[in-house]
């Protein structure tokens, strides 16, 4: 759908403030963390600077524009983007998922939102790939994990960006206050992420407002600032816009470049962002943004401090930015500065959330607490739990760090890693869903992935200083994803293994063995087909039962939302007589779980649509309205009676003859992740009341 020029320009601008806060914010730290190390003693001439400069002006050309904004962009999934969307887009053009209940029905859904890209023959090579993909578990596992390694990083952003950026600005006020301590200023970044952390229940939506024009103000200052420096100091700078001066960099530097490029690399930090909340505007207006306004503003910075620093080598260069700023206007400067990194964390943070959702929602996160900000914007969401783990890490970090050098490399590690794995991912992309050949894969990575393998290579020199700590963090998360993906996966397999056979349940008869009591019970299982072992174990236990039974599953599909109107997939377990009914409820991974407010009278609509067709596709037309309408009147009556939520209170144990790393994944992992998460009750949003819960164990 093509917007209006109008409507385009306006999510252009609103983008500003969601989109590029940390982007914008990079230049308060990018030199100082390029010059902090071996490459200082290189600051008194003049063609080292202007190669700095030379390198931050083709990184940002390269990467952010080129790739993301021209190619990336181009990769959404009906619209949405990040990490989980290119892994959606290759689920559904090949067997690649892990997820354990997907059935022939979901291809329905995935074949709406399948990109009208032409189809072409598969060559050879290709069908031999995608065979060894499908055929062997350990690829499409490798596979998974790139992905949770991926989102993991980004998690990581949602405690290093506001550190980082919040350090920063206020470490300016030691430029023109020389009362004021480090540790002052360390205090006051804390009091301040405090309060952002705190602030977070109430949503952007209160305060989103402010974000766009804060954000464009800065960027705007951010231009002025850098035409004054190149005009006041040295206009010179110019001529660093050729290529020539990263070859004479390299060459004058040598292993001490390499190793800044560690620093120049923050010039990209927030750059994922921009594919991440496409979601959120659409690709035209986040591509209009960059390149009417916020690539030409950063390059201008980039360069004015450039020539700044060119003439002034005996300045501080860990305030370089504050240093450059006129002093009648510093203190306007400093407080927009301020401003526009806590707009940036708190775009960064938003992120966070909508990350975690998108793995709890297909299985490979802890189920938590979220909670929507806004009636009007579906995406904008909270999550007090990962709130308050991600204010004590950024705490932990600012206070155990409290130098913005540490805190950049671990950052720049983050950046790196993201941007690698992205970039795995879409060559995967060009070749499944695309259908570019490997030629056109091969080109991608070999003009991105590397130039992003050698800044990763620079990042991971500074391991030791800082550059551990996202891979630390990220290690955690990956654990955590995994091995919950792991145990949910096992707890599927022994359902099915265990599930009872329709022979048995006709055995029975339309009473069950046992006393049909008025009302609906449903009858929560992860099986979408099939009767769980848990309804034996009621059978056996419960004296009676409801009238009507529907063994409800409720499931994610690899898509980003699932229309209303095919949300549920209804049919029948035995008999007519016997009144039992199958419900699975569909989820895309950007959706919520349980957050139907009338899931009572949806369910009870659907089955009552589900009669009347089945009803009339029968041959004999009379006796089959006859059938319907008793069987209507019989489930409307069961619907004034009451409904029961039955659910199974599970157990996970490994088996005796299980390897010691599945009993510790299992017993001791697994485990204290199901005690401490929300309960599937508590996230589908189940009245309390009318919930039964039934102990079993499950052996895996």
């Amino acid at each position: 759908m093509q917007l209006h020029w109008t409507s385009l320009l306006v999510l252009a601008y609103q983008s500003c403030g969601v989109v590029y806060g940390d982007l914008s914010t990079s230049p308060l730290y990018v030199y100082k963390g390029t010059f902090s190390g071996s490459l200082h003693r290189f600051l008194g001439e003049e063609a080292v600077v202007f190669g700095v400069f030379s390198v931050v002006f083709w990184t940002l050309t390269l990467i952010p524009l080129l790739k993301y904004v021209f190619i990336v962009l181009s990769a959404d999934d009906n619209g949405e983007g990040g990490t989980f969307a290119l892994y959606s887009l290759l689920v559904r053009h090949a067997k690649f998922s892990l997820m354990p209940n997907q059935q022939a029905a979901d291809e329905e859904l995935s074949a709406y939102y399948r990109p009208g890209y032409a189809a072409t023959e598969d060559t050879p090579i290709l069908r031999a790939l995608r065979s060894f993909l499908e055929r062997h578990r350990k690829s499409r596992t490798c596979l998974l994990l790139t992905v949770l390694f991926g989102a993991s990083l980004v998690i990581g952003d949602g405690v290093l960006t506001p550190a980082m950026s919040v350090l920063s600005s206020f470490s300016g006020l030691r430029v023109h206050s020389s009362a004021l301590t480090h540790g002052e200023v360390v205090i006051l970044s804390c009091i301040v992420l405090v309060c952002l952390f705190t602030l977070q229940h109430w949503g952007t939506r209160r305060v989103a407002f402010l974000f766009a024009p804060v954000v464009v103000l800065w960027l705007l200052l951010l231009a002025a600032l850098g035409v004054y420096n190149i005009v006041v100091w040295n206009p010179r700078i110019l001529r660093a816009l050729s290529p020539y001066y990263v070859v004479s960099f390299f060459q004058r530097t040598g292993k001490e470049g390499w190793i800044s490029l560690g620093g120049v690399l923050l010039s990209m930090t927030g750059t994922e962002a921009m594919y991440a909340d496409l979601g959120h505007f659409t690709a035209a207006s986040i591509r209009v943004a960059f390149v009417g306004l916020i690539y030409p503003c950063l390059v201008l910075q980039y360069m004015g401090q450039a020539a700044f620093l060119s003439k002034s080598p005996d300045c501080n260069i860990h305030f370089i930015f504050f240093e450059s700023i006129p002093r009648p206007i510093f203190w306007p400067v400093l407080v927009i500065a301020t401003l526009a990194a806590i707009v940036g964390s708190q775009a960064v943070i938003s992120a966070t959330f909508s990350i975690v959702r998108q793995c709890t929602a297909l299985g490979c996160f802890p189920r938590v607490k979220i909670v929507h900000t806004s009636n009007r914007i579906h995406g904008q969401i909270y999550s007090p739990e990962i709130n308050w783990i991600l204010m004590l890490v950024c705490l932990g970090v600012t206070v155990g760090f409290r130098d913005t050098d540490l805190i950049g490399n671990a950052y720049g590690m983050a950046c790196a890693g993201v941007m690698v794995v992205t970039t795995l991912l879409m060559a995967l992309v060009m070749v499944f869903v695309w259908q570019q050949g490997f030629l056109m894969a091969a080109m991608f990575l070999l003009a991105f992935g590397s130039v992003e393998f050698v800044y990763l290579s620079a990042a991971l020199m500074k391991v030791p200083q800082g550059g551990w700590l996202p891979l630390a963090l990220s290690l955690v998360v990956v654990a955590v994803m995994y091995i919950w993906h792991y145990g949910t996966r096992r707890r599927h397999m022994f359902d099915v293994q265990n599930k009872v056979s329709l022979k048995w349940l006709h055995a029975l008869g339309p009473s069950l063995g046992i006393v049909r009591v008025p009302g609906i019970g449903l009858i929560y299982s992860e099986l979408a087909t099939g009767v769980p072992a848990i309804f034996s174990h009621f059978v056996t236990n419960l004296p009676a039962f409801h009238q009507v039974l529907v063994f409800v599953c409720v499931k994610a599909v690899p898509i980003p939302h699932v229309r209303c109107y095919e949300r549920h997939l209804i049919g029948r377990i035995g008999p007519r007589e016997f009144r039992m009914y199958r419900c699975v409820v569909r989820h895309g991974y950007k959706d919520v779980p349980g957050d139907d407010n009338d899931f009572e009278n949806d369910l009870v609509v659907r089955i009552a649509e589900f009669v009347h067709m089945e009803a009339a596709e029968q041959a004999a037309a009379g006796d089959a309205a006859r059938n319907s309408d008793e069987e209507l009147s019989a489930l409307v009556e069961a619907k004034h009676a009451g409904v029961a939520y039955i659910m199974g209170h599970s157990y996970i144990k490994a088996r005796k003859s299980s390897s010691l790393i599945k009993k510790l994944a299992i017993d001791v992992a697994y485990t204290f992740l199901r005690k401490n998460c929300r309960g599937p009750a508590v996230a589908l949003n189940i009245p309390h009341i009318s919930l039964i819960e039934v102990g079993m164990i499950y052996y895996v």
